[in-house]
């Protein structure tokens, strides 16, 4: 028999995907299933963006590329970091990598030695500790408390701080609950940081410019002069551009990281997509690009706001309200223990799997972001499609009493 590798063992099986291939399943035999799963924008990519990537397939741009990717794509980067987050990276403190997820993996990869320690608030995004366990790492998750907006407080992240601890991940604003930080909460946090000069932030800011109800954004590395050489800021152009499935991921950070990633990416993709790169660059540059953004941010407000009003109307549901990103977390622990048509709800998975069965709406259970007793709805859909899936979600509590 064949051995498979420890380092896949140590990674657990997504709880959601039973969920997720049960949806699939329906909606090929013809059931109409309202998806409330999506974690990525139904906005379409900029024409102009689009219109970029053909003329670079036109111009023959199909060949290997220097690692990470064009030096024109790393220098709109930079400026994009100068320019909208007062961030002073050069160009070669730049790389990228084939979306988000990737760039995080390289960084958790490049830093970390088996029994380094890593923070991870939670609720959080389900990659982050799988992806932490893979480099060797041990998570230390600290709870945000629902009470407190999911955010974890400056003497919660000091006392998590171990000798031992490398990596702190703050995801702002953050999946599944769209909650974000104020600038004031976190400078707090940024206080406790640089008490501590040897560890290395991850600051996961793909959510950047999907915030909402007048919230001020700021990137972490601009709150203190040290935080610079202590924070790597992630960034891509799947959530700002609705490009998901383009994988164009970016991180600014200290150069000595950086060429650590870089090392291993030229082992690894070498770079991104080659006829992707300039398109990369141009939707950084283009001022359409700000002007299709904030279109969208402003449709994803509105969006936003029905959905907490809807869920937080329904009887015993509590939802804390979004303020960043396209997701709604609310809490439905008040229905474990109840039945619907003979299936006993015990948790978010049992929840969202009878939901699904009984009403055909398919939502996100929050146990592999640390948070059983809630589900995440995506309200990257249209309204038409929200008001009909929390229609049957309110006939499906009534079933539950």
């Amino acid at each position: 028999m064949i051995s498979l590798a420890e380092r896949v063992k140590v990674v657990a099986d997504s709880i959601t995907l039973a969920v997720s291939a049960k949806a699939n399943a329906m909606k090929k035999a013809g059931i109409d299933v309202v998806g409330f799963g999506a974690g990525e924008p139904d906005f379409d990519t900029p024409a102009f963006i689009k219109d970029a990537a053909k003329a670079a397939l036109d111009k023959g741009q199909t060949k290997y590329t220097p690692t990470p990717c064009f030096p024109e794509l790393k220098v709109a980067i930079a400026e994009k970091f100068n320019r909208e987050n007062g961030l002073p990276y050069r160009p070669d403190q730049i790389t990228t990598g084939t979306g988000g997820k990737h760039c995080l993996y390289m960084a958790f990869m490049a830093l970390l030695n088996p029994g380094d320690e890593v923070i991870i608030p939670s609720p959080y995004w389900v990659s982050y500790p799988e992806q932490v366990k893979l480099a060797g790492g041990v998570n230390k998750i600290v709870r945000g408390e629902e009470s407190n907006g999911f955010k974890i407080t400056p003497d919660q992240l000091a006392t998590a701080i171990t000798p031992k601890t490398k990596v702190v991940v703050l995801n702002s604003p953050g999946n599944p609950a769209g909650h974000a930080y104020t600038p004031a909460e976190l400078k707090a946090l940024a206080d406790v940081v640089v008490k501590h000069p040897s560890i290395v932030v991850f600051s996961d800011e793909i959510y950047e410019k999907l915030v909402y109800d007048g919230l001020q954004f700021v990137s972490f590395a601009t709150l203190h002069p040290q935080l610079p050489e202590q924070t790597l800021t992630f960034n891509c152009h799947s959530k700002s551009f609705a490009m998901t499935g383009w994988r164009v991921g970016y991180v600014g950070g200290p150069k000595a990281i950086i060429d650590a990633i870089n090392k291993l990416q030229s082992q690894m993709t070498s770079h991104i997509t080659s006829f992707v790169q300039m398109p990369a660059a141009i939707a950084l540059t283009d001022p359409r690009g700000a002007q299709s953004i904030e279109s969208m941010r402003v449709e994803f407000e509105k969006r936003g706001r029905h959905m907490w009003e809807r869920l937080s109307a329904l009887p015993n549901v509590y939802c804390v309200r979004p303020q960043g990103a396209f997701y709604c977390f609310p809490n439905v622990s008040a229905y474990f223990g109840k039945s619907a048509e003979g299936i006993k709800i015990t948790d978010a998975v049992s929840f969202a799997a009878t939901l699904l069965e009984q009403s055909h709406v398919a939502v996100v259970p929050g146990n592999d972001s640390g948070f059983e007793t809630h589900v995440r709805l995506s309200f990257a859909t249209g309204m038409g499609q929200i008001d009909k899936g929390l229609d049957r979600i309110e006939g499906f509590l009534k079933k539950l009493g």
